[in-house]
């Protein structure tokens, strides 16, 4: 069967934080030739990067008539360092959760410890929050709790791209290889959902905050939230950070601030209705006749 032609798909659209569409043919095959990772600089966290294959953000690119690819829509996170752009956003979560323009911060700080059969602690940590950001050190420390979120996508692995991209000598816009796109339902749902639900109710009893720090297309595919009036009010309070093209690249800057309960930042999360049971129904007869 003939391969399908593509007419849209996402592609990279950073890598290794530089923007793919201006990289020279020789840079190009460059990138895609790297062994390692490691052996790169990571722009965005000051050490080296530690996600495989390099590709901070995709985007999408469409096809026209005479074959010509062009960029469509902005860019999609999917490295959680990638919103480490500059510190901009730790100022902003520091800003408005604890008043704090410069806060202190610790990564990966342990919150769930695992559970014995008899109910006594292992002594092992099962959970961790991705950052807590403090204010002043006293006798109370003012802190907030903060996840960052990339997208996961669906589709084509990226390995199809680089084995192309190797030895790439054309012009313009390298052709996708493959079909993919950004999967909001794991990154959603099935991943930071859970996250909020196990960490959420614990941290709001001890009297803090939750920031969780995403982009603008993840915030565009949830559904709408019913928002609080002000953050003493919130659970949840959601840092959407948008793409803006610059001369030399993209930079993340800030899109809004949105404060939400638990209860209504899970249905934002889930994202749809049940069907009606009539038509859920006359699907599963048409599957099981077959």
């Amino acid at each position: 069967m003939p391969k399908k032609q593509l007419s849209r798909s996402h592609n990279i659209a950073e890598w290794y934080g530089r923007d793919f569409v201006s990289l020279s043919g020789k840079e190009v095959r460059r990138l895609a030739g790297v062994s390692s990772p490691k052996s790169m600089d990571c722009p965005f966290s000051g050490g080296s990067c530690n996600k495989k294959g390099g590709v901070c953000s995709l985007r999408s690119y469409v096809k026209d008539d005479d074959g010509i690819w062009s960029t469509a829509g902005e860019p999609v996170a999917t490295c959680p360092r990638r919103f480490g752009d500059g510190g901009a956003v730790i100022q902003w979560v520091g800003e408005e959760l604890i008043g704090e323009m410069f806060p202190k911060v610790a990564c990966e700080v342990p919150f769930l410890e695992g559970i014995a059969h008899g109910g006594d602690s292992t002594g092992t940590t099962v959970g961790k929050i991705d950052m807590v950001l403090s204010g002043r050190l006293g006798e109370r420390t003012d802190w907030c709790a903060v996840e960052i979120q990339a997208v996961y996508f669906s589709g084509t692995k990226m390995e199809s791209e680089f084995s192309y991209l190797i030895s790439w000598r054309g012009e313009g816009i390298p052709a996708p290889q493959g079909n993919r796109h950004p999967d909001f339902r794991s990154s959603g749902p099935k991943r930071l959902m859970p996250q909020l639900q196990t960490k959420v109710p614990t941290i709001s009893r001890w009297g803090h905050k939750m920031g969780v720090v995403i982009d603008r297309a993840f915030w565009e595919s949830l559904s709408p939230m019913e928002e609080v009036d002000d953050v003493s009010n919130c659970d949840v309070a959601w840092f959407v950070m948008k793409f803006e093209q610059r001369c030399d690249g993209f930079c993340l800057v800030r899109d809004g601030v949105h404060f939400t309960t638990l209860t209504r930042a899970v249905g934002g999360l889930t994202a749809g209705k049940p069907v009606a049971l009539s038509e859920f129904e006359k699907d599963l007869r048409s599957r099981l006749d077959h």
